[in-house]
């Protein structure tokens, strides 16, 4: 009997023991349910949360993409408008290129020949195929046709000439060459000068000296006005000098004839020279730049205008650099051109019939 007392109670506190065991164990399960629950939760809505974040950057890259390939089609389409462009140009430029070129070649070829007549033409020994009022009437053709009239500028007309009779302006620089002389070594000093800066400026040492010795007197003449404005039409190569038809020469009192146009009377009688006053037979006539008035000269007065012309139009060929000699030759036949001034500056001419 004790020992089934003994072991009842012994078996009850076991008992209670493993309940609260078993209770305690459920506690700690719901306990750890609970808290997995919860950072379950938490996970999703971080998931959540992870899938909003990487929808939106893919959304971002999309958007991305687009604009760069947007982009990348826009820089190639430019390039190749770019480049098209280009080529269009290039093309224009080679095209304009050979168009030049070809004037050039032209061009060149048109400033040799010239160069190859300007070269045989001097003041003293003038090229006939540049001066065509050189040639005799037989070789001019229609001279008549046209009025009796040729119109040269004063770089050429100033050189025209009877046939048969040449001027004083025709002996050759050869000739001159044969006479005895000696060189000034100040004029030429100056002429050295005036060739290192060409220049048709009058105030170089070279070109006032001539002004003042040999083309102020030759184109000095009693109508001292219409003298300066001859002197300016020869500086400004705006000269214009032609032969008249001696059936156009004005049949009017002397007096009343200074300048003006041809008016068909037959019978040729003495008309005043413009220049001079004097009356005198006049068989040539010029004309100042674009002005229309025309003025008869005398054979005299001509002969003055045209050495001066010709000193004109040689310094222009040195300026230019047609002229192909050295400086000693150059000198000598500046020299011979104002030796030709002061000739007809003194009155001595070739008649021009």
């Amino acid at each position: 009997m004790e020992g089934g007392t003994q072991a009842g109670p012994n078996s009850g506190r076991d008992h209670g023991s493993l309940s609260r065991l078993r209770s305690s164990s459920l506690e700690i399960r719901e306990k750890g349910s609970e808290i997995l629950r919860e950072q379950l939760d938490a996970a999703k809505k971080e998931l959540k949360l992870k899938d909003k974040e990487c929808e939106r950057l893919s959304q971002v890259r999309n958007q991305l993409e687009q604009e760069l390939e947007e982009l990348t089609a826009s820089l190639f389409e430019e390039a190749h408008k770019m480049v098209r462009e280009a080529n269009v140009k290039q093309a224009a430029a080679e095209k304009q290129l050979k168009e030049a070129q070809g004037k050039i070649d032209v061009l060149q070829a048109e400033v040799t020949a010239l160069k190859t007549l300007v070269l045989t033409s001097t003041p003293s020994s003038p090229n006939r195929q540049l001066h065509p009022q050189l040639q005799s009437p037989g070789t001019r053709g229609g001279y008549k046709h046209v009025g009796g009239h040729i119109r040269n500028k004063s770089a050429s007309g100033a050189f025209a000439s009877s046939s048969g009779k040449p001027e004083p302006s025709s002996v050759s620089i050869q000739s001159v060459a044969k006479e005895d002389r000696e060189m000034d070594s100040v004029l030429y000093a100056e002429f050295l000068m005036w060739k290192e800066h060409l220049s048709l400026d009058r105030s170089s040492a070279f070109l006032s000296r001539i002004y003042r010795e040999d083309i102020g007197p030759c184109l000095s003449f009693t109508r001292s006005e219409l003298s300066q404005l001859v002197q300016s039409a020869v500086e400004n190569n705006s000269l214009t000098i032609e032969p008249v038809a001696m059936s156009a020469l004005p049949m009017v009192k002397a007096s009343a004839i200074e300048c003006g146009g041809p008016n068909d009377f037959r019978a040729a009688i003495e008309t005043k020279c413009a220049l001079s006053g004097v009356p005198r037979l006049c068989r040539h006539r010029i004309k100042l730049g674009d002005k229309g008035s025309y003025y008869y000269i005398s054979p005299s007065s001509r002969a003055r205008i045209t050495a001066v012309c010709n000193f004109f139009t040689y310094i222009r060929y040195i300026q230019q650099g047609l002229v192909r000699h050295d400086a000693e030759q150059m000198f000598w036949e500046v020299m011979r051109l104002r030796r030709e001034m002061t000739v007809a500056k003194l009155g001595f001419y070739t008649d021009q019939g």
